[in-house]
């Protein structure tokens, strides 16, 4: 797969401001048996469902991750928080300048030292109390990727806005406990195809008989790692951890033995469905960390429609598209987008993949 050939849309397409009503972001919809591309909007989504089909969206939380510590020089660290144990005395993130082990900076009245820099780029940082819930809601910003561009002027309206828009109304708003040794509070990105569901768009596709159906995969910082080198298959996902009921997996079960199609919203739900099933294509319930890496040549056995967004071209989620829907089949689909003005990314328009 040429990873150049896709195009790597333009500035003005790169949404920045959510649109005030979910669902009137706009739709391209594949059709891979046909070879056709629509243009829709996704309150139109309901009208290519079937009595009987399993959707399946992840109701991770996105947390406010992204916090400012000082030094006592007066410079600025920036801080990605990504998991925590259980005390919440030890966090691992990343930060940004570089820092080295031992170095000390201050958030407000509590003291944070660099005990050591993990291989895959992590720091783990040790706090002089244990850095609460509220703590990370009062002092943390919403983890919005780099191409989103936000400042330490913006008004406090601007992160309001995106506390909101960037996260989905399904969200659980129940953090996960922490396990022994690390673990992710949230997620530190949003699975972005769930942005655009509203209650109402949702009760619609249930009112159809369709089953709407969850599963939990907390979005780890590998989401914003962009392939290194032309090889891709080289590329080495990072774990993530997912949880998936017994009622989710019976229903996918029991679909995919009758012939019923799964839906999954956003490359994350693919993830923990593929990441999770066996040889047979059947899901196993409960708790689990998927590292499975999707790219063209991947027979999928689960996920039979997939509703996500448009993506950036050396990331991850764009191979897992472009295996999904056939790589020439996406590329022109992207062509397309760009002609037509689609905006791209996280706070773009839609796609669906049948």
């Amino acid at each position: 797969m040429d990873l150049m050939g896709f195009p790597e849309p333009p500035e003005d397409l790169i949404a920045q401001h959510p649109l005030e009503e979910r669902d009137s972001a706009r739709l391209m919809v594949l059709d891979r048996s046909a070879g056709s591309i629509s243009h829709r909007v996704f309150l139109d989504l309901p009208e290519y469902f079937r009595p009987g089909d399993v959707l399946v969206l992840n109701d991770t939380r996105v947390f406010p991750a992204r916090l400012s510590a000082f030094k006592s020089t007066g410079g600025r660290v920036r801080m990605l928080l990504l998991e925590r144990n259980a005390s919440g005395d030890r966090w691992t993130s990343l930060l940004t300048p570089v820092q080295k082990p031992g170095a000390r900076f201050k958030l407000e009245d509590v003291e944070v030292v660099v005990e050591r820099k993990r291989e895959g780029g992590e720091y783990e940082l040790s706090f002089s109390r244990p850095l609460s819930e509220s703590d990370v809601d009062r002092l943390g910003r919403m983890p919005l990727p780099p191409y989103i561009h936000r400042g330490p002027a913006d008004a406090p309206g601007v992160e309001s806005h995106d506390r909101v828009f960037y996260q989905t109304v399904f969200a659980n708003p129940e953090p996960r406990d922490p396990t022994p040794g690390f673990s992710a509070p949230g997620s530190v990105a949003a699975p972005t195809a769930g942005l655009h569901f509203t209650p109402a768009l949702l009760n619609r596709i249930s009112a159809l008989g369709v089953n709407v159906h969850r599963l939990r995969l907390d979005v780890g910082w590998g989401t914003f790692r962009p392939l290194q080198g032309d090889d891709y298959t080289q590329h080495r996902m990072m774990a993530e951890s997912y949880q998936i009921s017994e009622d989710t997996a019976d229903a996918v079960n029991r679909a995919k033995a009758e012939g019923r199609r799964v839906w999954a919203v956003g490359t994350t739900v693919v993830r923990a469905l593929e990441g999770s099933a066996d040889e047979k294509g059947r899901v196993k319930a409960g708790a689990g960390a998927t590292e499975i890496f999707i790219h063209p040549g991947y027979r999928f056995r689960v996920v039979d429609v997939l509703a996500t967004n448009f993506h950036l071209r050396r990331h991850t989620p764009l191979l897992l598209t472009a295996a999904f829907a056939g790589a020439d089949f996406l590329r022109k689909a992207y062509d397309e987008a760009v002609r037509e003005r689609y905006r791209f990314l996280s706070y773009g328009d839609g796609m669906v993949v049948f």
